[in-house]
């Protein structure tokens, strides 16, 4: 014979309770995290913005000059196929990476910030370049 008071089990009370709080606390640690998401994608635009200069130099280091613009970044995956035709291109890319948000890097050549070399940067969370939250990764 058992008798209901002897069962050892939760009321429905006291589990919404427990869910309610383990809710809080999730809450709390993504309100905690968010600064850290930030600058995690800042380094890692920072990391990406160094390596693709670094192709872009050794590209310019074969072949005397940049891409162009309308050739972009995809001339380090790419053999382009425009002017002015690279004489000693290799692949220096298996492919461009795209930021933290999904979007392709912003190349230019010749660069408006940088007339006599190049321009390469974020366009940051609104997606949108030359606006105030785009990310020139440290530069």
């Amino acid at each position: 014979m058992s008798s209901r008071n002897n069962r050892s089990a939760f009321t429905l009370l006291e589990i919404m309770l427990v869910v309610t709080i383990i809710g809080l606390l999730l809450a709390a640690a993504i309100y905690k995290m968010t600064p850290s998401l930030d600058v995690a994608k800042q380094t890692r635009v920072e990391a990406d913005v160094q390596m693709i200069k670094t192709m872009l130099l050794a590209y310019s280091g074969r072949n005397g000059f940049y891409p162009t613009t309308e050739q972009g970044l995809k001339a380090l995956v790419m053999k382009p196929d425009s002017d002015p035709m690279p004489t000693m291109w290799t692949q220096l890319m298996d492919s461009v990476p795209k930021d933290p948000w999904g979007t392709e890097y912003i190349y230019r050549s010749p660069g408006q910030r940088n007339p006599d070399r190049f321009d390469l940067f974020s366009a940051g969370p609104d997606r949108i370049p030359d606006t105030a939250d785009d990310n020139w990764g440290g530069q």
